[in-house]
């Protein structure tokens, strides 16, 4: 038939495909068998140092003393003496409010006082006077030259006169304490400085009104030592717990971004701060500032360590985390994690030897979510610990036993 040869030769060239599959999957399987993946691990050596957990926070740098100048009297700002980041010294001229009205008070008052004394200088003239009639008119009424109401009428008199003089002291009492008061008021007029120091803020121009109220107005901020400063930080109150006096603080500020200041925690305020549910404390961290490179009103990210162990054998915080690829899933864990303070003690490290990682369990002490202490366990310093482990590849030539091969760092 004309179709048999065709049919014939299809079957043979289907046949010739199967075989190539065939021999394909062959070499596939045993390519596979020879050449396995090449695992490769990240390893840091277990070293001795410093692990010290800390409480993470943000504050304001202020200085430790401002002392705010306001005003007592109202009026016009006739002349200014202290401007921004002026040096002042206790008792100097700041600004002067227009003395003119507060003088006028004063020359009333003393005007008043004036008048005040001489009345009473009057008064005590007629006082005389009357105590000499009311003397005469009773050495009279013995010889029988007046009568018993001549005698009373004098009496009454001197009385009155004695009276009138008491009231008038009480007079003169009362215009020179207001003339005193006036004397007052006008050496107000003069705003002077309190302390020696650094005016850090004027909130005061020549020519300005300002209102003595309820409220006295800020005219100046000054701030008494520049050298010594504060940093007030919020802590959540999560944290607070493990914050205390004496407690080491150190602190950035984005002007210095590479320089790290250093103090010690002064206070620890009981009196909360709630912010959207949000609750916080005020720590106050004192820092030397010698070359006034600290300002106030910087930003400072604070870190407040809480607790420290120099000089003892550490691993990194991600060894504790890490487990082979071939023994995930399995149970067990490695060590709970604990922000800031101690791990659960049991926990396990892998090592990397000759090439393979090998499981060794520890016992951890502190954590400052960089290094984990290890006090307890067969590891020592130098060991090579496994933190992370590459993507498997594919490599013939570079094979170790078992497929196994690393990199340290």
């Amino acid at each position: 038939m004309p179709g048999a040869p065709v049919s014939r030769r299809a079957r043979q060239i289907l046949a010739f495909v199967a075989v190539l599959l065939l021999v394909a999957l062959g070499v596939a399987y045993l390519w596979n068998r020879t050449v396995r993946p090449v695992v490769r691990y990240t390893t840091v050596a277990a070293d001795r140092g410093t692990v010290a957990p800390a409480v993470l926070s943000t504050g304001t740098v202020n200085p430790v003393t401002t002392i705010q100048i306001g005003t007592y009297v109202s009026g016009v700002i006739e002349s200014i003496s202290c401007d921004f980041n002026t040096r002042v010294s206790a008792g100097q001229l700041c600004a002067k409010i227009d003395p003119r009205p507060y003088q006028s008070a004063v020359d009333q008052a003393a005007a008043a006082l004036a008048t005040a004394r001489a009345q009473l200088e009057k008064d005590q003239a007629n006082l005389g006077y009357t105590t000499l009639v009311d003397t005469r008119h009773r050495g009279l009424l013995g010889r029988g030259f007046v009568s018993q109401e001549a005698v009373d009428t004098a009496h009454n008199a001197w009385a009155q006169a004695r009276a009138q003089v008491e009231l008038d002291r009480a007079d003169v009492a009362q215009r020179q304490a207001q003339w005193r008061s006036a004397r007052i008021n006008l050496g107000y007029t003069k705003i002077v400085s309190p302390v020696d120091g650094t005016v850090v803020s004027r909130n005061v121009t020549q020519g300005q009104t300002v209102a003595a109220s309820f409220q006295t107005p800020t005219l100046f901020l000054i701030a008494t030592d520049l050298t010594r400063m504060q940093v007030d930080a919020s802590v959540s109150e999560a944290d607070i717990g493990q914050v205390a006096v004496g407690n080491e603080a150190t602190f950035t500020v984005a002007s210095y971004p590479q320089r790290r200041f250093a103090g010690r925690v002064l206070q620890v305020r009981l009196a909360p701060q709630t912010v959207q549910n949000v609750v916080t404390y005020d720590v106050v961290a004192g820092v030397p500032n010698p070359d006034l490179a600290l300002r106030p009103g910087m930003t400072a990210s604070v870190r407040i360590v809480t607790r420290r162990t120099d000089g003892v054998l550490r691993v990194p915080d991600q060894a504790l985390r890490y487990r082979p690829t071939e023994a995930r899933g399995q149970a067990g864990s490695s060590g709970a994690e604990s922000a800031g303070g101690a791990h659960d003690r049991a926990a396990q490290v892998w090592v990397l030897a000759d090439g393979a990682p090998r499981r060794v369990p520890v016992e951890v002490g502190l954590n400052d979510d960089t290094y984990a202490e290890v006090i307890a366990g067969d590891l020592d310093a130098g060991d090579p610990v496994i933190v992370a482990e590459r993507a498997p590849q594919a490599d013939a030539r570079h094979a170790a036993p078992g497929g196994l091969a690393a990199t340290r760092r």
